[in-house]
């Protein structure tokens, strides 16, 4: 029976591959070797979808919509990064045990004319539990995707403007600074106070043409002061001298710490003090709550930023007064770079306040072998006196492809009682 089968199928095939054949005999090989790749025009559209599909209408929305499926913005551009940072510091709160962190960033970006911009920063990671994370400035959202700004940037005549939340007063300032930083600290080239506290601005810039450009800011929605305390369910409920760990913001921390201490005078109870300041129920920890833009509450904080650069050389100077947080205070910042036709560039710059208060920095970068180096120290605050008060850098960072660069590291941070001594490897995904 199968043989029988076989015999059945064998015509059958022979039928089929006859036609086959004799096609195969008329093709013309010549021209086969003759269609190359310079007969075909390629270009950005020629894999786009097309779709002949109309709008799937709803059944009573007949009319409401005129679009196609395959409809989006052509202007529309999005870019993707993340960092994985695993290292230890040697004292702390982990005291030496090996982390590992990451964020995660998203950047939308549209025009509508072609010389404006429309952009949104969406973040997340957990980058801000370790205490290799308090140095490497990563950003933590507890692993949720978080709207981080969002912002316009138009033309205005000669000037660039930009306005939003999450845009600072310093957005468009050019700085001298060519420094590639490892730590968050260094990253500021000494002059952290730029820009103040404020986290809604609109700031404007002028470019000269001739190496000469003026930017200028203002804004608000600063963060007022945060007050971290001890667990007070485990004593009396009174706020002590003792019990305020630290009190962070824009404001003098033992001013702060006596403005919590006085408020629990008049209303004493667990919390109730720290409520008063700053109006959010707390007992371990309290945040500060964010201010209004250009209010009673908060002044705003105003910049102004003038700076020169050429193929060589850069310098900036700027001016900050912040008030963002309801305080008052005034800096002067100064960068300058100096970056030769060599495979080295050096980086400089100071701060200081109205309270001869001072930080600075220095910093240089060369080529090595198939990556870069980079040696850089800074002052870890705006201070009179800046005994252990220095933070001290070298890391390499060689890309590993277009989209994925390695950067080894080691950090030491003085302090009065022990030096920090930190190790890190950072990898930096571009996508």
């Amino acid at each position: 029976m199968k043989l029988f089968k076989s015999l059945l199928v064998a015509p059958a095939t022979l039928g089929l591959l006859a036609p086959v054949a004799a096609t195969a005999n008329e093709i013309n090989l010549n021209d086969i070797s003759n269609y190359s790749k310079s007969n075909i025009e390629l270009n950005s559209n020629s894999f786009d979808f097309i779709s002949t599909q109309d709008s799937q209408l709803i059944s009573g929305g007949e009319g409401l919509v005129d679009t196609s499926v395959d409809s989006f913005s052509s202007t529309t551009t999005a870019s993707f990064g993340s960092t994985f940072y695993v290292g230890s510091v040697d004292s702390g709160a982990d005291e030496g045990v090996t982390t590992f962190s990451y964020d995660f960033a998203l950047d939308l970006n549209t025009s509508f004319t072609g010389e404006d911009s429309l952009d949104v920063a969406i973040i997340g990671g957990n980058a801000s539990e370790t205490a290799v994370d308090g140095y490497m400035g990563g950003d933590g959202t507890a692993d949720v995707l978080t709207l981080d700004g969002i912002a316009y940037t138009f033309p205005v005549g000669g000037l660039t403007v930009t306005a939003g939340d999450g845009v600072g007063v310093d957005d468009l300032n050019t700085g001298a600074c060519a420094y590639s930083a490892f730590t968050d600290l260094l990253s500021d080239c000494g002059t952290g106070n730029i820009g103040g506290q404020a986290d809604s601005a609109v700031a404007a810039s002028y470019d000269f043409g001739n190496g000469f450009t003026v930017a200028a800011g203002i804004g608000g929605g600063g963060i007022s002061d945060t007050v971290v305390v001890e667990d007070l369910t485990a004593g009396d409920g009174v706020i002590t001298a003792a019990d305020i760990i630290a009190v962070v913001g824009t404001g003098d921390a033992t001013a702060g710490a006596a403005e919590v201490l006085a408020a629990q005078e008049t209303e004493a109870g667990s919390g109730e003090a720290v409520n008063i300041i700053l109006g959010i129920d707390a007992t371990t920890t309290t945040g500060g709550e964010p201010l209004g833009l250009i209010s009673d509450e908060d002044p705003s904080t105003v910049g102004l930023e003038l700076a020169y650069t050429t193929d060589s050389f850069g310098v900036s100077a700027a001016y900050t007064d912040d008030d963002a947080a309801g305080t008052e205070a005034t800096y002067y910042s100064f960068q300058a770079a100096y970056t030769p036709d060599a495979p080295y560039s050096v980086s400089a710059g100071m701060e200081f306040d109205d309270d001869d208060a001072s930080s600075y920095f220095l910093g240089v970068t060369t080529e090595a072998g198939v990556g870069s180096l980079s040696v850089g120290m800074a002052t870890q605050t705006l201070a009179a006196d800046h005994e252990d008060n220095l933070q001290y850098e070298v890391a390499y960072s060689y890309p590993v492809n277009d989209g994925m660069t390695i950067t080894p590291g080691v950090f030491i941070a003085e302090d009065a009682t022990d030096d920090e001594f930190g190790v890190v490897v950072t990898t930096s995904f571009s996508f």
